[in-house]
C-alpha cells in the first residue's frame, strides 16, 4: 500500500484539507475530511483492508460520532488530490447501490460520508450469501435458458438435416429414373 505520507491533501468533492487519520489495524493513514464534506480518501489499495464489516474501522467510527458534514454534489466529476487526473465513477458492490470514485491513474479511491458503513454493510456475510444465492438463481435460469436453446436449435438441425437427406434420395430416384428411361428409349 502506497501511502501519500505526511502530505495534506484537498478534499476532491469539497476542496477542505483533509486529515491524516492513522488506522493501527492496517498500519496505514487513511485521508479524511474532517471539516468539510466527511468523505475519505484511500492510497493505492488501502480500501482492501477496511471494505468487509469485520475489519476494524474503529478511529473513523470515532472520527465520526455526533458529527455533522456538509453536501457536496456527488455528480460533480472530482479530481484526483495525488496525481491530479479525472476519477471516474464505479460501483463498489455487486448489487449496483454504492458509487465511489476511483482513480484509473494512481489506483485512488475516494468515498463520500456514509459510503463505507454502505458498503461494509452490503458486504456483510448475510448479503454476500444473499448475493450468492441470486447468483445461483440466476445462473440456473440462464443454464437451463442456453439449454433449451441449444435443444432447439439441435431440432432445428436435425429437421434440416432429414430433409436434406429426404430431397438427395428423391434426387436419386429421380436420376435412376431418368437414366432407365433413356436406356429404354435407345
Amino acid at each position: 500500500m502506497a501511502d501519500n505520507n505526511e502530505v495534506i491533501i484537498k478534499c476532491p468533492a469539497c476542496g477542505c484539507d483533509m486529515e491524516k487519520i492513522f488506522m493501527p489495524s492496517a498500519g496505514v493513514n487513511i485521508d479524511v475530511c474532517t471539516n468539510g464534506c466527511g468523505g475519505i480518501y484511500f492510497d493505492n489499495r488501502e480500501f482492501k483492508a477496511f471494505d468487509e464489516p469485520h475489519e476494524n474501522i474503529a478511529p473513523l467510527e470515532e472520527l465520526f460520532k455526533d458529527k455533522e458534514f456538509k453536501q457536496v454534489n456527488e455528480n460533480e466529476t472530482r479530481y484526483c488530490p495525488v496525481c491530479g487526473n479525472a476519477m471516474i465513477k464505479n460501483y463498489a458492490d455487486v448489487n449496483k447501490e454504492v458509487l465511489v470514485d476511483e482513480c484509473y491513474s494512481c489506483g485512488g479511491k475516494f468515498l463520500d460520508y456514509g459510503e463505507i458503513k454502505k458498503i461494509r454493510s452490503l458486504n456483510s456475510p448475510e448479503n454476500k450469501q444473499k448475493s450468492k444465492d441470486v447468483f445461483k438463481e440466476l445462473y440456473a435460469n440462464v443454464g437451463l435458458e442456453l439449454l433449451e436453446e441449444k435443444n432447439r436449435k439441435n431440432t432445428i438441425t436435425k429437421k434440416i438435416k432429414y430433409s436434406v437427406r429426404i430431397i438427395f434420395v428423391l434426387l436419386m430416384l429421380i436420376l435412376a429414373l431418368i437414366f432407365i428411361m433413356l436406356k429404354a428409349f435407345k
